[in-house]
């Protein structure tokens, strides 16, 4: 209003934090709002203004000058939301989507994304390392504005019509940036005007509509694999977007490598962005074999190849000695908890991987209240333990169906979901073994 300036509160005086988070629960929290989106946190107080000025403004904080902790109002402002919710609501998760971050952010429950980023080819591009490095510094949850956020007036940013080229080529870089986006912590699409809705961006046939939706369908049936890793970010530190390097320092030939990553143990991830191209060159790295995952090819490490890669599909490569489990077809996370569950088994090295779940929204899991069921392939043998269920919460399936389908050189298999198979137990929390050979 008249006569006041907008500014920042002092996110590092305790006290201010508090009454931040009282008017945040009295207007907000209480009134069954349950997520967070801190934006503007660098802090930004006038929009556009400098960094310099920014600094002098926030300035004297109660650590100190603003010139010196003003990288950490982000981690602060954070830890009071953080610290009020969780005393307001002991059992409610907390979220917080926040576009500023510092070191050691994680622990207050903060995704970052990387900003305003603009609806351009080199943006899209950009991205991939930008999301590699920021989880390569220990922050496991980021994410980025799928399809750009800001617009070029071609593609019809103020209501305009595009041409039919730019049309074409706004619908093309929306597919593009989906399939990455897909392959991200945090799966989300933002942007301005145009809307951004799946059938809003290409009607139901379009290639753009289909290969979206397939990748949305595909996001949710990988649900249990991504939790479980989630569940391994939490109690092991891993990071679920990961840099070649952290997987394969053996091989040198992934130091320089900044547009693939391993999205968790067992998928490389191999973004295309540039318009029109149908293909794109991909190094497997070396040191173990891989499988593409819609054809179950098998392929050496340690080559460049180049990759076929369709206007609806984004190139991903399965390294061996996987075991990738997949649910069924769901339209929210925890909406068919005890249905069918797929393991693809990737033969030529022995793997195990932990299945992981626990009640979803509440804190249950820090006092012990989560199942965790080892699953074992050893290929020598050409088999696959189910271990002893450990643990168990409130709400949890007694009995689980698996599908067990076995890729190997001799027997390549293509994703499929719905694929059959004769390998199907019954598993009730006891320990089994299944010969897949």
């Amino acid at each position: 209003g008249p006569g006041y300036q907008n500014t920042f509160y002092d996110a590092f005086n305790e006290g201010a934090r508090d009454l931040f988070w009282e008017q945040l629960n009295e207007h907000l929290f209480s009134k069954g709002f349950d997520a967070w989106w801190l934006d503007a946190t660098e802090p930004d107080l006038h929009s556009n203004l400098s960094i310099e000025e920014r600094k002098l403004n926030m300035s004297p904080t109660a650590l100190g000058p603003g010139e010196q902790f003003f990288n950490g109002f982000s981690l602060m402002n954070s830890k009071g939301i953080y610290e009020g919710q969780r005393e307001a609501n002991p059992d409610k998760r907390v979220f917080i989507l926040t576009r500023s971050a510092y070191a050691g952010q994680q622990r207050y429950s903060a995704v970052t994304w990387s900003g305003d980023v603009v609806s351009r080819w080199s943006d899209l591009r950009d991205q991939i390392s930008a999301g590699v490095n920021f989880s390569l510094s220990g922050i496991p949850y980021w994410t980025n504005d799928i399809g750009g956020f800001s617009l070029e007036t071609r593609y019809g940013a103020f209501g305009d019509t595009p041409t039919a080229d730019n049309l074409a080529e706004w619908r093309e870089l929306n597919t593009r940036w989906y399939q990455f986006g897909v392959f991200c912590p945090i799966f989300r699409v933002h942007g301005q005007f145009p809307f951004r809705e799946v059938f809003n961006l290409a009607p139901e046939g379009h290639p753009a509509y289909e290969s979206m939706l397939y990748y949305n369908k595909l996001r949710y049936r990988l649900m249990p694999y991504i939790y479980s890793l989630a569940g391994k970010i939490y109690f092991e530190d891993y990071t679920l977007m990961r840099g070649l390097v952290m997987d394969f320092a053996a091989d040198p030939e992934v130091l320089n490598i900044d547009d693939q990553y391993m999205f968790g143990p067992s998928l490389l991830i191999n973004p295309v962005t540039t318009y029109q191209a149908r293909e794109r060159e991909v190094y497997l790295p070396d040191g173990q074999n891989w499988y593409d995952f819609y054809t179950g090819e098998y392929l050496e490490g340690g080559q460049t190849i180049t990759a076929k890669a369709d206007y609806t599909r984004l190139p991903v490569y399965v390294k061996e000695g996987s075991i990738l489990p997949v649910g069924p077809e769901i339209a929210y996370t925890n909406e068919k908890p005890d249905s069918l569950l797929t393991l693809f088994v990737y033969s030529g090295a022995d793997v195990e991987f932990d299945l992981y779940n626990d009640e979803a929204t509440n804190y249950g899991y820090e006092e012990g209240e989560f199942a965790k069921v080892s699953l074992n392939y050893n290929d020598a043998t050409g088999s696959l333990s189910i271990g002893q269920r450990e643990g168990n919460y409130e709400g949890m399936p007694q009995q689980q169906r698996f599908r067990i389908v076995y890729i190997s050189q001799e027997n390549p298999v293509g994703f499929d979901p719905e694929v059959g198979s004769e390998k199907e137990v019954i598993y009730t929390g006891e320990a089994l073994e299944i010969s897949l050979k």
